[in-house]
């Protein structure tokens, strides 16, 4: 009885695992803590999620894949910067989200910005490494760009 409840157990663990959420961070300060404590990248997702046809495709081909969750926890501090028209947002989001949009230049949705960051005297300083957008193919064509971002070969 006793090994049956452990295979039970086992198995269950193993499902909820795979079922594990990626954490998408909306405060930039505390995704750039994050990542200089987990030595990874910010993947810094600029996004219409309620309008931007593409976005939800992005969101549904790519960012919600198996094989996108399991390279973005090896490799990166994922950040989400939405930019609403229908569902409300707190007015720091806000503020914060159109700070960043002037500060990367960001001209259209969906923007994905590559970029590590510090802060110093109050000031945050934000290294880019690449951006990409919308990529067809699925997760494995997008992956292949941002792995190239992310670990670019050495010349």
């Amino acid at each position: 009885m006793k090994k049956i409840f452990l295979i039970a157990l086992f198995i269950a663990g193993a499902f909820a695992s795979q079922a594990q959420e990626l954490k998408w961070y909306t405060d930039v300060k505390e995704a750039i803590t994050v990542s200089n404590k987990e030595n990874k990248p910010m993947l810094m997702f600029f996004t219409g999620s309620d309008w931007c046809g593409w976005c939800i495709r992005l969101q549904n081909e790519v960012l919600k894949t198996t094989e996108f969750q399991k390279w973005a926890s090896d490799n990166v501090i994922l950040v989400e910067l939405d930019y609403p028209r229908r569902t409300p947002q707190a007015p720091e989001i806000k503020s914060q989200n159109n700070e960043l949009q002037q500060a990367f230049g960001i001209q259209g949705f969906p923007t994905v910005f590559f970029t590590s960051a510090e802060s110093k005297d109050g000031k945050i300083n934000f290294k880019g490494l690449g951006q990409t957008g919308y990529v067809a193919g699925g997760p494995s064509a997008w992956l292949a760009v941002a792995e190239g971002i992310v670990h670019p070969k050495k010349s």
